[in-house]
């Protein structure tokens, strides 16, 4: 596999590197997740994990607006864990990257390809090549003209990379990877399908990550994305109505949704409209994949994110979209260090998609 790294961040085709903790910097929290190796290779090992909240506001829409804030979350989630790594990988919101596939002449020079990649940027690049972070990767050959090679071309302003990277620094750490969000998600996937009957093989499953602010709607087909789409529903929309109906601040509120304690009416008249327009938008996500491709059906659903665990949502998108639909833990499979309690790590496991993604960052199994 040829990869070229044009800048120094940029980076999310590398496949190997030294130990890292994964790091998610969403717009409510900071996750951090630290694998290892069982003996031979056999799979990974939960070894430590860290989910700290961030200040309201100090980051929305994958922007940071609080470097200091989210340094000192960073900080505090590290020293938590009781790690000594400090090489982290983090990840881009897909918002943030310009992805592009294009058609190249096979069996180029590296210097050469790499000189034609940024000839070809120029094109689909809406700033100038310095003001951004740069990278692709040669897919294989094309699938129509054997003389040509796929490749798959990455970039984001530098500014959305050095405000991450600062944040880390500032945190007393390094960072030695920059990936894109949807592609670490796929990466934790893997370990998801595997769990699925026959791995899914052949089979369209869409991975519906209900964040704060985002649902983020990825259908795959043998591990590869063949469509992708964001809406705008999250859990903090759930909070905010908890708030207004019984005059919470915005911490209690949220503690009252993952902690329970809230009054009696919740169910009914919070918890239950909310779960129903979730799962209305869940099924009108799907109708859209299915009206822009040439399938019509997904043969299984997973629930990722932090609202993937409220109660009965996994049953009622099951009964609304008659799709068999499990909450997503793609460490099901993998051993557990003394340190973690599985009971606890089972609740969050569906939100740590993308941190667990950018941890398998470090390995190469195959």
């Amino acid at each position: 596999m040829l990869k070229v790294n044009f800048d120094t961040f940029l980076d999310f085709l590398q496949t190997k590197t030294p130990p890292l903790i994964g790091v998610d910097i969403s717009s409510s929290s900071v996750k951090l997740v630290e694998l290892s190796t069982a003996p031979n290779n056999t799979g990974y090992i939960v070894e430590r994990y860290a989910i700290e909240a961030l200040p309201k506001d100090a980051v929305s829409d994958g922007n940071i607006n609080n470097l200091d804030a989210l340094a000192e979350t960073l900080q505090r989630a590290w020293k938590r864990m009781g790690t000594k790594i400090k090489n982290v990988s983090v990840a881009l919101p897909a918002a943030a990257v310009i992805t592009k596939k294009i058609l190249l002449p096979a069996d180029m020079r590296e210097e050469d390809l790499e000189f034609l990649v940024e000839s070809e940027a120029n094109q689909y690049i809406p700033f100038a090549l310095d003001e951004v972070n740069l990278d692709f990767q040669v897919l294989g050959s094309s699938a129509g003209n054997a003389a040509e090679v796929e490749v798959l071309l990455a970039a984001s302003r530098k500014a959305n990379v050095e405000d991450r990277v600062a944040a880390a620094q500032a945190a007393g750490l390094k960072v030695v990877v920059v990936d894109v969000e949807p592609y670490a998600a796929e990466t934790a996937f893997s370990q998801i399908r595997a769990q699925l009957p026959d791995s899914a093989e052949d089979k369209c499953v869409a991975l519906i990550d209900i964040g704060a602010t985002v649902m983020n709607v990825n259908v795959l087909r043998n591990g590869q994305s063949i469509y992708t789409r964001d809406q705008q529903i999250g859990g903090e929309q759930l909070t905010q109505q908890i708030q207004a109906l019984f005059g919470l601040s915005a911490e209690q509120a949220e503690s009252g949704k993952r902690n329970g304690g809230l009054p009696d009416n919740y169910e009914t008249d919070v918890l239950s409209p909310f779960r129903e327009n979730l799962v209305m938008e869940i099924a009108r996500a799907l109708q859209f994949f299915f009206t822009s491709s040439q399938y019509n059906e997904v043969d299984y659903i997973v629930l990722a994110g932090g609202c993937a665990v409220l109660p009965g949502l996994d049953d009622a998108v099951a009964t609304r979209t008659q799709v068999s639909t499990m909450v997503a833990n793609p460490f099901a499979l993998m051993a557990l260090s003394g340190k973690i309690k599985p009971r606890q790590l089972q609740t969050d496991a569906p939100a740590l998609i993308v941190a667990c993604g950018l941890a398998m960052r470090r390995f190469d199994l195959s």
